[in-house]
């Protein structure tokens, strides 16, 4: 597990998880306040389902605590700590009602991010024998990319740009535009001359005959993108230590550590953020 960095700021979880409160519950909990005995508290478990690895607890218990302060959560499993079948995750006591009204949201996030989390640390586990990092892409649900960026810190795995005013990346459709040759390589020259000296460039290229216009121009990051594994070898001795060399493309536990053992320095995939399943969380509930 990696030292967990950038916590999720409190005003973004408040954001998240309040537009999803008044989604599920818009005019009041209608059979909470109908049926739950007035005053009734209760102590509720979180527990696993099938094994994973956590995150999300900080998010699950500010939902508890924006339904109702006097909610109290005491998280049993540290974030980014795998868990077994079995194992009880979180606790959670105080008013019936508010519990009852604040668990679905709770659950629903903390599914997903745990889902995230564990897609990243099987990928982690798979190149742990390679210097490559496992890093996550914009592929993210919108509105809740702070959420799974942060469980993707929680997998072992890194960010990659924030969001398209952190860093200059040029994918294939802004190449589309320019001559792969000279110009290509005077475009990129312009672009370093314009941007300040802490902004990364990075450019994506789909064949190795890219390689040197992209590379005479100086960029810090060349994307690999669906290269054969087999030919990654021979992209980065061209590169030779004069970029950071990133594979993405289909990248999956199938084929990450080929394109691992190949040699890059970080691999992207989109698919620990857009294709995980929510892992199977339970929470179950006894009168207090």
């Amino acid at each position: 597990m990696n030292t967990l960095i950038h916590p999720v700021p409190t005003a973004a979880m408040d954001r998240i998880i309040e537009m999803a409160l008044a989604e599920d519950n818009p005019r009041g909990d209608l059979t909470a306040l109908t049926i739950v005995p007035e005053g009734a508290t209760a102590t509720a478990v979180v527990q696993a389902r099938q094994p994973g690895v956590l995150s999300g607890g900080a998010v699950f218990a500010r939902t508890m605590q924006l339904v109702d302060a006097q909610l109290e959560v005491e998280q049993l499993v540290a974030e980014g700590m795998a868990f077994s079948a079995g194992d009880d995750l979180l606790k959670v006591s105080g008013p019936a009602a508010s519990l009852l009204t604040a668990e679905r949201v709770g659950l629903n996030l903390l599914q997903r991010m745990s889902a995230i989390a564990t897609a990243t640390a099987e990928l982690v586990g798979l190149v742990a024998h390679t210097n490559a990092r496992i890093a996550d892409t914009r592929k993210t649900t919108p509105g809740l990319r702070v959420l799974e960026r942060y469980a993707v810190r929680c997998g072992g795995g890194v960010n990659h740009r924030d969001n398209l005013s952190d860093a200059f990346m040029a994918k294939d459709n802004h190449l589309a535009l320019l001559d792969n040759g000279e110009q290509l390589t005077a475009a990129l020259k312009s672009v370093r001359a314009r941007l300040g000296h802490t902004t990364s460039m990075e450019v994506e290229v789909d064949s190795i005959e890219q390689i040197p216009p992209v590379l005479a121009a100086g960029v810090d990051i060349i994307m690999l993108d669906n290269f054969d594994p087999a030919d990654i070898p021979a992209a980065i001795e061209l590169i030779n230590g004069q970029a950071v060399v990133e594979a993405s493309g289909n990248i999956n536990a199938a084929t990450v550590a080929a394109v691992a053992e190949a040699g890059v320095d970080v691999i992207s995939s989109g698919a620990i953020t857009h294709s995980v399943k929510a892992i199977d969380l339970g929470l179950d509930m006894v009168i207090a």
